[in-house]
């Protein structure tokens, strides 16, 4: 057989004290679609970094064609042909798609042969079946289409590997399909393709083989085939995870915290009606683009509804501002953690603290930074928030860690109502459980809780009430302990109910 196009192995690397990798080792072989899975920090970014370049390895060894190899930099992973997308796609909007397709191109010459470009890139689209104009500025394109550039500027760079990282977590049903389709395309053609997901269910559709790591160590590797979804959670987090998604009885009462009536705003949804009762946890459910979170961004006050009305506690009240909303007992945790959730710089203390810094000013404006420290440390235990130095950057924690410190930001604001978008949006299967735990306590004690979800199984585990939407409009509602993803679907794509709503 042909040498793994891309081995790791024996790699460790330590920061300080802390090992991300220890003795880690895994094979791409071409023509293979091989996933790595494993919880927040067990290594699965530094292994990223290490194989495109940006990270030296401790110890440990890299073979290109059985050929042991150093990437000094980047740019040596690339004449390589290793190549990586993310999550958040990073294409420059201001620059069309051809544009954007040869950014990366070292050898240009100083006059470009625009007509050759343009030509060039709809051959490149044209291998990922795709159907995209070369010449749009890629500030109008989807997350999906922009996506589809990046694995173009990659295709560009002749890959031989391509790293996939959790490039499914802002995408449609539909447009994960279409980048599965890509991703088996370029097996096809002899591309190894490393896929890393927090959805099972995408690494048992698409994945040859399957690796797990768990903290920073080489734990299995299988043909997916070999591997059942349950033994495959229990090596990822070592613990079994039976019962942590299952349904708990609802802590809803006959009280009406928020009321919903003919909501609206221009060009975005209209005539959204619906109730959350204290202690009842509601889904608004539907496909991306189907309006979800300008509907939360309304009832926060960042782009307030212009007709409608809302009513806290049975009385009628306009939330023109954040501020607005916070004083009427709202609050709103962002399916954005790094722009609208978190100030990554900043330290875990100065984020659970952020929404509620007055009440910790004292006389001539000083901030009482015990007291903020205390909170912080109370949250950190409560949440179960894994950090030791409260002083330290938020940024440096695992997503599941900064899940949980933008839930006790909120929190700290002893809130009424919580809004959550997308709770466990790229967070791993042990993390997601902790904060479904999160939420269903906050219901027992009375919390009437919103939250907006792509994921129909945290759907289905978390609601009382599914509300499904669609395109901007309430299309249905179902009993959550009765709905199920096929009823949901039904209606989120515009096929009517398969069975009568509630």
């Amino acid at each position: 057989m042909d040498s793994p196009v891309l081995e790791i192995s024996g790699i460790t690397k330590s920061f300080g004290r802390t090992a991300a990798l220890s003795d880690f080792s895994v094979s791409l072989e071409r023509g293979t679609i091989h996933a790595v899975v494993g919880e927040n920090g067990a290594g699965k970014s530094t292994l990223i970094k290490i194989m495109t370049g940006l990270y030296q390895p401790t110890s440990g060894s890299i073979r290109v064609d059985g050929v042991e190899t150093v990437f000094e930099s980047t740019r040596a992973a690339q004449l390589q042909g290793i190549a990586a997308i993310y999550q958040e796609p990073m294409v420059f909007p201001d620059l069309d798609v051809a544009e954007n397709i040869f950014i990366s191109h070292m050898n240009r010459p100083a006059r470009i042969d625009w007509s050759k470009m343009y030509s060039e890139a709809e051959q490149i689209i044209a291998k990922l079946g795709v159907k995209l104009d070369v010449r749009r500025q890629a500030a109008s394109l989807t997350l999906a289409e922009q996506q589809a550039v990046e694995i173009a500027r990659a295709i560009s760079l002749e890959v031989r590997v391509l790293i996939m990282d959790e490039p499914s977590s802002s995408l449609s049903n539909h447009e994960v399909q279409r980048l599965f389709a890509i991703a088996r395309s370029l097996r096809d053609q002899g591309v190894a393709v490393l896929y890393i997901s927090h959805r099972l269910e995408e690494i048992f559709a698409i994945a040859d083989k399957v690796t797990v790591v768990r903290d920073g160590r080489h734990i299995n590797t299988s043909p997916i085939g070999a591997v059942r979804h349950d033994v495959l959670i229990s090596q990822m987090v070592g613990r079994e995870m039976q019962g942590r998604f299952a349904r708990t009885d609802g802590h809803a009462t006959g009280e009406v915290m928020l009321r919903v009536t003919g909501l609206g705003r221009e060009g975005a949804f209209r005539d959204v009606t619906f109730e959350v009762k204290k202690g009842e946890i509601i889904c608004l459910s539907g496909l991306v683009g189907a309006r979800r979170t300008d509907v939360a961004l309304a009832l926060f006050g960042i782009a307030p509804a212009d007709g409608g009305k809302i009513e806290i506690d049975g009385r009628e009240v306009e939330v023109a501002s954040p501020k607005a909303a916070m004083e009427l007992g709202l609050a709103y945790v962002s399916e954005d953690r790094r722009k609208l959730g978190i100030a990554m710089t900043e330290s875990v203390t100065a984020n659970v603290t952020l929404a509620t810094l007055s009440k910790y000013v004292r006389r001539l404006g000083i901030i009482d930074i015990g007291g903020e420290r205390r909170d912080a440390a109370g949250w950190r235990d409560k949440l179960n928030i894994k950090a030791e130095d409260l002083s330290s950057s938020v940024g440096n924690l695992s997503g599941g860690n900064q899940q949980k410190v933008m839930l006790a930001k909120w929190l700290n604001a002893a809130p009424k109502i919580l809004i959550v978008d997308e709770p466990t949006r790229g967070i791993d299967i042990g993390a997601k459980a902790e904060v479904h735990a999160i939420l269903r306590n906050l219901a027992s004690r009375g919390v009437a809780i919103m939250i907006i979800s792509s994921d129909l199984p945290e759907v289905l585990s978390l609601a009382d009430r599914v509300i499904v939407m669609r395109e901007g409009r309430l299309v249905g509602e179902f009993s959550g302990e009765t709905a199920t993803e096929e009823d949901v679907m039904h209606l989120a794509l515009g096929a009517g109910p398969k069975r009568d709503a509630a």
